[in-house]
């Protein structure tokens, strides 16, 4: 596990684009696993940049998403493929093509299920995987109470992970019960991980999630198990942990 601590947000999306960058440098082939929410925003605004003022391209690259709401179609504009596409792949030279979501409409949603963890196994997996973390540890849609073991799968929401995610919706209500995620062992399969928390409200998660302590109770802490995972966490977020290292 390696750790970069940052001032504050500002940074934490500037040092998490020039890792991004660089993987695109080395490989313009790349597949890059995104994630969606406000943790990455800063990370896309940044990525864009790179393109109109580094020259970074994304003409060859690929990009596997993490989740997508069960039932919004991707025209749905609290859906994640809309999310995507206003973003960040509007923005670059990216064949849109080139990017998966899963699909929130298709039905059985068993059968997209497995449609998705075949497609990241074919197009992938991701050379670098982006992850927020949540406030009770999910990271994708993976709840507390997942198995490690877990491929892609629907999943239902935790009425915490809802209210987070509400203030994207015109009501509490509007917000789905149910996601498609990638499991947990889906994200293992990616070659690095690259891990992003900011601000107060993750700083308990990141105390818990660099105890060490291995739980599908806290399902972010599965990461100590991959061989390659980098943490940038902003002062904020990281408080709790330097209280308890003093």
């Amino acid at each position: 596990m390696k750790l970069i601590r940052v001032e504050n947000y500002e940074e934490m999306s500037s040092r998490a684009a020039e890792l991004v960058e660089q993987q695109i440098l080395d490989n313009n082939h790349s597949v890059l696993g995104l994630a969606t929410g406000s943790t990455p925003l800063g990370l896309y605004e940044k990525l864009i940049e790179g393109v109109r003022e580094r020259g970074i391209s994304y003409r060859h690259v690929q990009t596997i998403n993490l989740d997508e709401y069960r039932g919004l179609s991707g025209d749905h504009p609290n859906s994640y493929r809309h999310f995507m596409n206003e973003k960040l792949f509007r923005h670059i030279d990216i064949a849109l093509e080139n990017t998966h979501i899963p699909n929130g409409k298709s039905l059985p949603v068993e059968a997209e299920c497995r449609r998705y963890e075949a497609l990241i196994d074919e197009v992938g997996p991701p050379h670098l995987q982006i992850l927020g973390m949540g406030t009770n540890g999910h990271i994708g849609f993976n709840e507390p109470g997942t198995p490690e073991t877990s491929l892609t799968h629907c999943v239902q929401l935790e009425a915490s992970t809802r209210n987070n995610n509400a203030r994207f919706f015109s009501d509490r209500d509007e917000v789905p019960t149910h996601a498609i995620t990638m499991g947990i062992q889906s994200i293992l399969k990616s070659e690095r991980i690259l891990l992003l928390a900011s601000g107060k409200k993750k700083a308990q998660a990141v105390k818990r999630f660099l105890d060490g302590r291995v739980s599908k109770d806290f399902p972010a802490s599965f990461l100590w198990k991959h061989n390659n995972v980098t943490l940038i966490v902003d002062r904020d977020a990281y408080a709790l942990a330097e209280a308890e290292e003093e």
